[in-house]
């Protein structure tokens, strides 16, 4: 079936053209034109006079949504992504907080299975984001203190441990149902799961971190630095193992100081990191998210939703992470003791954000929000509006908010989709 998307403003990779035409043939875009002539017989077509047409939003870390979360009981991933194409999302890594190893095993059987056999009308599942169980207890957040392990052989690595300094958490707090499990049985599920796992957050100072980054590089998985407590040079010693990713820039890591940079100077000084940056505005303040993209430019950062079971619910709304309870607020989820526990944001809002309170032009944004995740996690035809590209894109209206979402040239959400 060949469809046409008329009288929109394109952001390509380079500018904004519009009004222009886009041609769908089956799943791919196959021409870009300036806008004018009339519509060929057989063709469908779609005036979006008005409109803008963006590439599809990649999310590489998102938990949940609308009430459902990645670790739920049932076949919560199918049913998330259905849910994220009304937020303009394409592709997404489904996201896990540290679990048991039958919940991992669980959760990347799932998306093996929406990988084998996608579901119609849903976004693209990406493999795995393992906000992982070897993170320093110190910088956890709302992370289950009980399901973290270090990455050591034998007995100890039945025992989390503290920060760089040496402190480490009482062994009375590392009792719950699910501890009676070591890193390597974690490690199994990974290993016994090929292909379904992208990107694994790891804090490089924990006992045995930068030999677990080793290992999970060698292995083909992306390695994320965060949740640490890391110095500038043990960041950068991750770096040097092959880490080439930084999990939610600038949260559960010690702050930048000009005397004492941290993970966060570290990953901004090295070339090869890409960053992600949760940009609801809240987690970070907008003008360090302008701060770091100056740094890094667009082609080095990807707006995050960090988005839970909260996003999409209104305030005060019950849901849960990993099986916890969260709470949503105003600007983001939390669990019951305050900690702070994600965000309530969705790409749609992240994109808006960007744009309307952060200054970044529609061309920026996109890069942000699709081009450079899909760059980064090497997905061939994805994240860009052209000619050849799979046809997964979103149409917004003049306010920025989620018109279409089109997922290789089918119409997935919005009016004309199918229910």
């Amino acid at each position: 079936m060949t469809v046409t998307l008329g009288g929109a403003n394109l952001v390509l990779p380079d500018r904004v053209l519009g009004p222009a035409t886009l041609t769908i043939d089956d799943d791919r875009i196959v021409e870009i034109v300036p806008a004018g002539g009339p519509v060929r017989a057989g063709v469908t077509h779609h005036d979006l006079t008005g409109h803008f047409v963006v590439p599809g939003f990649i999310d590489v870390h998102v938990h949940g949504v609308d009430g459902l979360d990645s670790l739920d009981t049932g076949a919560p991933i199918e049913a998330i992504a259905r849910r994220l194409t009304r937020h303009g999302v394409t592709a997404f890594c489904p996201t896990t907080v540290a679990c048991t190893p039958v919940q991992l095993a669980v959760v990347l059987a799932a998306i093996e299975a929406a990988r084998r056999n996608p579901a119609p009308e849903t976004a693209r599942v990406l493999p795995a984001h393992l906000e992982s169980n070897f993170i320093n207890p110190e910088y956890r957040g709302a992370q289950p203190l009980g399901c973290l392990r270090v990455p050591l052989m034998g007995p100890t690595s039945r025992v989390a441990v503290g920060s760089s300094a040496g402190a480490g958490p009482d062994a009375g707090q590392l009792a719950d149902a699910g501890s009676e499990f070591t890193a390597e049985d974690i490690l199994a599920v990974i290993a016994a799961a090929p292909g379904q796992v992208a990107i694994v957050t790891v804090a490089p100072e924990i006992d045995g971190g930068l030999d677990l980054v080793r290992h999970l590089v060698a292995a083909g998985h992306r390695v994320s630095l965060g949740h640490s407590g890391a110095d500038y040079d043990q960041g950068l010693a991750g770096v040097a193992a092959g880490a080439t990713h930084a999990t939610h820039l600038f949260n559960r890591m010690p702050p930048f100081h000009h005397r004492a940079p941290g993970l966060v100077g570290a990953v901004l000084d090295s070339e090869t990191v890409a960053v992600e940056i949760i940009c609801d505005g809240y987690h970070v303040h907008p003008a360090l998210v302008r701060s770091a993209i100056a740094r890094k430019s667009p082609s080095g950062v990807m707006a995050i939703s960090d988005g839970t079971a909260g996003s999409g619910l209104p305030a005060g709304a019950r849901a849960s992470l990993g099986g916890r309870p969260i709470t949503v607020h105003e600007h983001a989820a939390f669990l019951d003791d305050g900690t702070l526990a994600g965000s309530v944001l969705t790409m749609s809002g992240a994109f808006r954000r960007l744009v309307r309170e952060m200054g970044f032009s529609l061309v920026e944004a996109a890069h942000l929000c699709a081009t450079t995740p899909a760059q980064r996690l090497g997905l061939i035809g994805q994240g860009r509006l052209a000619a050849g590209m799979l046809a997964d894109l979103v149409v917004l209206d003049a306010d920025l908010a989620v018109q279409q979402t089109w997922v290789g040239g089918r119409l997935v959400f919005g009016s004309g989709a199918a229910s």
